[in-house]
């Protein structure tokens, strides 16, 4: 070999050394260390729970040490507008705390992620472990879009000693239960007390008494109203005679300077609330009233003949048996709103899986207690009740039997703008003086009108579905149809092939 051919050879060799030595000091090579940056969540996360939840993110990194969570905290007041601008601009974070009446526009819009493969494989997220009417919040057309997180519902909070005051020892369970103690309490302060607080401007109080007597709310597909059939009707009744026989106040709660001053004085007996007003009430009481007020499920409809007289008499007699038909039962409650918030990944995340990892990490139950106590938010998990912070907790006590007994509201996009027609109708009915059937078949006519879009778009998917049918219907034909076409040909080929082999 020639001087300058060897000379090129060591030169090459020194080089190709020199080259290897680089790529194995930056990682860069397919062999050798290879350092990949940490992948990046962005969950978003409302009010209260987006600064605390934030506690959490450090153990989950250290766990996942190839992940890394960055939390972004959104006022209420702007997360539902934050939502849909981040949809519309293409720009949604990984993850989502996201209230469970939000879902279904979410999912209408296409922006989030179907869970059920994540949730088929899942080693700590247990579908039996949650509340069943909770959990269905997140269901839409048989796939599941959210793990619920936390939950609430609505229960009874109210004034042990004034009802024993009034001849009523335990917290009422049946209707007639609650009218009765209601009138006690209003005779008993000489028309000077109110039996309870029902603000006008709420809707989930008329709701709820039609969740009670399941009522359907939506009919045709949720599609139309459906608030002047019998059970909305006598439900509705109910609650517009609580105010025609002065057992409730006819007002809104924007006229309550302060509504839990107002209940330690006892200008009303009781309320209608969820968990975020035991804390309240702990704190704002005076100490003095600790042990004098109690929280109970919602008294149930009793269909008892007799038990009733006056407004459901009348609208429930033949009507569809309704959740509690026959017999009285003081053991099992109303129902009541299927209430809280869940995690959703959406379907612009780059990194579901390490999305899917967060939310099983959050939805530990262990995890769930402890959140509980940074924040007083009702684990969603069954097993997290066993933590002794709720066990003993004789408030909490009545939102763990109520949330047996749940119910989600319609699950369409247009629900919140339903909300504020009830409003609208129930206020008209309570204190404009309009009848409760003419206000209810006012409301179903602009629900009608709200769900005019809704029907549209259903009228157009069946459409869409029908000719999709008939396409396929067709191709089967054809592929149905070409043997029978092809089988003379075949039939004078074989006859061909044997005249000739003959010859």
């Amino acid at each position: 070999m020639c001087r300058s051919v060897r000379g090129l050879l060591v030169a090459g060799s020194l080089v190709s050394s020199l080259v290897s030595s680089l790529v194995a000091a930056t990682g860069c090579g397919r062999g050798g260390d290879q350092r990949h940056e940490p992948i990046a969540l962005r969950f978003w996360a409302f009010g209260r729970e987006g600064e605390v939840v934030q506690a959490l993110v450090p153990e989950f990194e250290r766990t996942h040490p190839g992940i890394r969570v960055t939390v972004q905290q959104i006022p209420f007041s702007a997360a539902h507008e934050k939502l849909l601008t981040s949809v519309v601009g293409r720009a949604t974070p990984d993850i989502a705390q996201l209230g469970n009446t939000w879902v279904p526009e979410l999912v209408a819009l296409r922006a989030l992620a179907p869970l059920d493969s994540m949730l088929a494989r899942s080693s700590t997220i247990a579908r039996d472990d949650y509340f069943n009417g909770i959990w269905d919040t997140n269901v839409l057309r048989g796939a599941t879009y959210g793990v619920p997180w936390y939950v609430d519902t609505r229960v009874l909070f109210y004034r042990s000693d004034l009802l024993a005051d009034a001849g009523v020892p335990t917290a009422p369970a049946t209707w007639s239960e609650w009218r009765d103690a209601m009138r006690r309490i209003r005779a008993r302060a000489g028309g000077h007390r109110y039996g309870i607080l029902l603000p006008v401007n709420e809707w989930a109080q008329p709701i709820i008494l039609g969740l009670a007597v399941g009522a359907p709310l939506l009919r045709d597909h949720d599609g139309y109203g459906d608030f002047s059939e019998p059970h909305f009707r006598a439900a509705f009744a109910f609650y517009v005679s609580l105010f025609r026989d002065s057992l409730a106040a006819p007002i809104s709660n924007t006229q309550i300077a302060n509504m839990y001053q107002s209940f330690a004085n006892g200008d009303f007996a009781m309320f209608i609330s969820g968990p975020w007003d035991v804390g309240e009430c702990l704190r704002r009481l005076p100490p003095a009233l600790r042990g004098r007020w109690a929280t109970a499920p919602m008294p149930a409809w009793d269909a008892e003949s007799g038990a009733l007289a006056g407004p459901l008499a009348g609208p429930l007699a033949g009507a569809r048996a309704g959740p509690r038909a026959g017999a009285r039962d003081t053991t099992t409650p109303g129902i009541s709103l299927a209430g809280g918030s869940s995690l959703v990944v959406f379907r612009g995340s780059a990194h579901p899986e390490a999305a899917w990892a967060f939310i099983e990490y959050l939805s530990d139950s262990t995890r769930q207690a402890r959140f509980y106590a940074l924040t007083g938010d009702l684990p969603s998990r069954r097993s997290a009740w066993r933590d002794s912070a709720l066990a003993g907790d004789p408030y909490a006590r009545a939102f763990r039997r109520q949330l047996q007994f749940v119910r989600a509201t319609p699950k369409i996009p247009e629900w919140d703008e339903i909300t504020t027609l009830i409003t609208d109708h129930s206020e008209a009915a309570v204190r404009g003086g309009t009848p409760p059937d003419s206000a209810l078949a006012a409301l179903d006519r602009d629900v009608d009108q709200a769900l005019e879009k809704r029907r549209w778009l259903q009228r157009r998917e069946q459409s869409h579905d029908q000719a999709q049918d008939r396409a396929q219907d067709q191709a089967q034909d054809r592929v149905h149809e070409q043997p029978r076409k092809q089988a003379p040909e075949h039939a004078n080929v074989r006859d061909s092939g044997a005249s000739t082999g003959a010859e």
